[in-house]
């Protein structure tokens, strides 16, 4: 498994990370102790959980991803073997649960969240710390434009740098990265860093899949230009990317065994058309529309790590063996024809 450096970090990860989102919810402990003990076998080194997780987010779950982790770490003491990475959740009026709802960036929660993180994953520090979604209002999971009749007092970015700047001199945590972010939101990062002496973030962890390509425009220039490393997450958009869904609409996963409304944006009809239109191009080539989905996001010049999730075993392992994959010019000719047509639709 091919490895390269976060970004401008000495954080050297695989070029697969294995995503836990499923552990507590999807997957009971013993089975998510499974994926962790495999995935570093297949020489994935790199492990993306958050504080939120597991997924859908529910109080009487939150919190058991990354204690399944830290279980894990206890009973291996492969603490050193790995590049830990997790997230605080940001200001939400849905989860009532997390801080009693008064979450946001400032030092209380912060070094709250990152105490419980070190507490649940049985460790004494983070490699990445990564602000899972804005304080400020920003188009995230689904929005497509930004309204700035949806402004709310936030956070300023300076302030929670501040207090990572605390916690990365204390050692409780390594690096800094941000996720569902924007070109904006990189920008104002990078020029608080470097004209107030704050830490750089390293990575930005953002949807990115072949019915999402928003990170093209703009975000890729930007972060390639600030050594910001892309951890591109939902690669096969929660499975609709897998096909599964188009053969049978109740077959088992995300989008059957949660509510609609909690990702409807994979649930499109372009997305489904376009899904259709990807099976075929696959099919053409002797690949599952998985393997094509997959492949796409592991050969980017811009994706420094794919996040990568399964239920069980046979698809992790086939999830990973799909980075042996190569896609020919013709079939990126032909996917980027398919995308002119069906062009973002799960944003």
């Amino acid at each position: 498994m091919e490895k390269i450096y976060l970004g401008s970090s000495d954080l050297e990860v695989s070029k697969i990370c294995l995503g836990t989102m499923t552990f507590g919810e999807q997957n009971n402990e013993a089975q998510g102790h499974a994926q962790l003990d495999y995935a570093l076998e297949r020489g994935i080194n790199f492990f993306d959980t958050a504080e939120m997780y597991p997924v859908m987010p529910r109080a009487e779950t939150t919190g058991a991803t990354e204690r399944i982790i830290g279980t894990w770490l206890k009973k291996t003491g492969k603490r050193q073997d790995v590049v830990l990475a997790t997230k605080i959740a940001g200001p939400s009026k849905a989860m009532t649960w997390v801080r009693n709802g008064q979450n946001n960036f400032d030092e209380k929660n912060i070094r709250e969240a990152v105490e419980g993180s070190l507490r649940r994953l049985q460790t004494d520090y983070i490699d990445l710390y990564q602000l899972h979604w804005p304080s400020r209002n920003v188009p995230i999971f689904g929005q497509l434009f930004f309204n700035p009749d949806q402004e709310r007092p936030a956070i300023s970015i300076e302030e929670t740098l501040g207090v990572l700047y605390d916690l990365i001199e204390e050692g409780k945590i390594r690096y800094i990265g941000v996720s569902n972010e924007s070109a904006w939101g990189i920008s104002e990062y990078v020029y608080l860093a470097q004209t107030e002496e704050l830490p750089r973030i390293v990575s930005i962890q953002n949807c990115y899949h072949l019915a999402n390509r928003s990170f093209e425009s703009g975000l890729d220039e930007s972060c390639y230009r600030e050594e910001i490393g892309l951890l591109a997450y939902s690669p096969l958009a929660f499975g609709q990317l897998t096909g599964k869904y188009i053969n049978d609409p109740k077959a088992k996963g995300r989008l059957s065994i949660f509510p609609p409304n909690w990702s409807p944006r994979y649930l499109r009809p372009r997305v489904i058309e376009a899904t259709k239109r990807y099976m075929e191009l696959a099919q053409a080539n002797n690949m599952t529309v998985t393997e094509l989905s997959l492949a796409w996001c592991y050969t980017r010049w811009f994706v420094a790590s794919t996040i990568i999730g399964a239920t069980n075993l046979d698809q992790l392992k086939a999830n990973i063996d799909a980075y042996s994959i190569k896609l020919s010019d013709e079939v990126v000719k032909a996917i980027n024809a398919i995308h002119a047509e069906f062009t973002n639709p799960g944003q």
